[in-house]
């Protein structure tokens, strides 16, 4: 069974991870993959050397990019060629460039061809997996209206299965947007490699020996990159009120990652003054090591699938707050007690989108709370290892594709 997997581009993100994983995982007797990148836009950090890693050495296509582009129609066109010299019994697409320029091609591929006018169209499935989706809190209105319209148009005319990430995503794309059929939904989890994550407690100094973290300090940490979407504002402010409230223990911020808003982070910071209590400390390839480093992750996004940074932080023993948005949902799991502007959940914290006052709440209140952040932390993980691993990802495409081809 041969796999043409097409992701936009390779940058620092899970949605990189996983195809990587799915790619070099399924390459045995029974799956044969290849992998479609497309480049990562300056101010991106370029992930491909994971793939080399990893085994696997992706077909790059340079005119295929996260942005709308008139090159789109040259990705259009080498994706088609690419999927005609490969002839993959299943194209799978993620993300949402490669979600739209992929599964033309392949439509393309499937139908322009003699065996149409006898009604035997080339055998080929097509499967898109959502990672998020950008059909609120990225653009205004009009642009989300054709992004949805485009998706509902795919969905009905090229499409064989669609996988989300989590319940809580297929409800917002599905039942919210009114994307697909309910039974073309699979749900998919994610995956991580679970064994990376032990002997975490002996990494706990790493970080914040670089950081100059006291023993008795709470380290609060968001992981991922600086984009708009992450809200990242959001949490100086909250970092802000924190610093007013004058907290015991003291509770200081680490920003892992980089991205095209970090100087303006770093100025926002300044102009609040929390430059002295908010460390940026850009992109690490060692983000395993430096997890363990953290009492508690935390993560102010206006949309999210399910959040790479968050399952690796459960996978490190870290109690987690969040924004109430899209798996994130899911992963906290169900409700404990409602505290003033924030929830509290079976394995982690839930705060207000937006809202400052919430996240500085729930940061203070986790921090004076010890024994929750215990329970988090070992409910958290055990959760991840039941659910989350690389090896059930596997298994669980693996069984999609035999369905699809055996249907």
């Amino acid at each position: 069974m041969k796999i043409f997997r097409i992701i936009a581009r390779l940058n620092v993100g899970g949605p990189a991870r996983h195809v990587v994983w799915l790619t070099s995982r399924l390459q045995d007797a029974e799956f044969q993959s290849v992998l479609v990148a497309g480049t990562v836009p300056d101010g991106e950090e370029d992930m491909s050397y994971f793939a080399v890693e990893n085994g696997v050495t992706p077909y790059y296509i340079t005119e295929l990019s996260r942005e709308l582009s008139p090159k789109d129609i040259v990705s259009l066109f080498k994706i088609y060629r690419q999927i005609r010299t490969e002839k993959p019994d299943i194209v799978h697409t993620h993300t949402a460039k490669a979600g739209t320029v992929g599964r033309a091609a392949a439509f393309l591929y499937r139908w322009l061809t003699w065996r149409t006018l006898i009604g035997k169209p080339r055998r080929i499935k097509v499967v898109h997996t959502f990672h998020g989706h950008v059909f609120h809190s990225y653009y205004g209105q009009l642009k989300t209206w054709i992004f949805t319209t485009i998706e509902k148009i795919l969905a009905r005319t090229a499409t064989h299965r669609i996988i989300t990430i989590s319940e809580q995503q297929f409800h917002e794309i599905h039942e919210q947007f009114g994307i697909g059929s309910r039974e073309q939904f699979r749900v998919v989890p994610l995956g991580i490699e679970i064994g990376a994550y032990e002997n975490i407690e002996s990494k706990r100094h790493i970080l914040r020996r670089e950081i100059g973290a006291a023993e008795d300090e709470i380290v609060v940490g968001f992981v991922g990159r600086l984009t708009k979407i992450k809200n990242i504002s959001l949490l100086i402010k909250a970092a802000a009120l924190v610093k007013a409230s004058a907290p015991t223990p003291v509770i200081r911020f680490v920003i892992i990652g980089d991205g095209e808003l970090r100087s303006k982070l770093e100025r926002e910071a300044a102009e609040l003054g929390v430059a002295d209590t908010v460390r940026f400390i850009g992109n690490r390839t060692n983000v395993g090591d430096l997890i363990p480093g953290l009492d508690i992750v935390v993560l102010t996004s206006r949309n999210e699938g399910t959040p790479l940074s968050l399952i690796e932080a459960m996978a490190c023993a870290r109690p987690f707050i969040s924004t109430a948005v899209g798996g994130v949902v899911d992963l906290a799991g169900e409700p404990i007690a409602d505290e003033q502007g924030f929830r509290v959940c079976e394995r982690g914290v839930l705060a207000k989108p937006d809202s400052a006052e919430s996240v500085a709440d729930s940061l203070i209140y986790l921090a004076k709370n010890e024994k929750l952040r215990e329970s988090l932390s070992a409910k958290g993980r055990d959760f991840v290892a039941a659910n989350y691993s690389t090896g059930r990802l596997v298994d669980d495409v693996k069984e999609l594709y035999r369905e699809l081809l055996a249907g």
